[in-house]
């Protein structure tokens, strides 16, 4: 349950920057994160939030495995790691109940 939780509000503040990025800059400010708010709104801008239902997130992290693992950074076998590390059922029902 915390795992979910966790996800939906991740995903949550991916939405706010995406669509309100100013107020995600003053978030940025408050926290002491940035001190100049222009700064701070263009960062926000300039990041491809919401653009994550575009992608496939086996494919994504199977590319990275792959280039961590070629780096000799990852020592297990790609697939075993997708295999045994991810658990895509949280994501899935966040996309279907958090549509639009």
């Amino acid at each position: 349950m915390a795992a979910k939780r966790a996800l939906r509000a991740i995903l949550k503040a991916d939405r706010i920057c995406a669509l309100e990025p100013a107020r995600a800059a003053r978030a940025f400010l408050e926290r002491g994160f940035q001190t100049r708010e222009e700064w701070a709104i263009q960062a926000i801008k300039e990041v491809p939030y919401g653009h994550w239902r575009e992608y496939n997130p086996e494919e994504t992290l199977r590319f990275y495995v792959l280039r961590l693992h070629e780096a000799g950074m990852v020592k297990g076998a790609p697939q075993k790691i997708l295999s045994e590390g991810t658990h895509w059922r949280f994501l899935t029902e966040l996309k279907k109940e958090m549509k639009g």
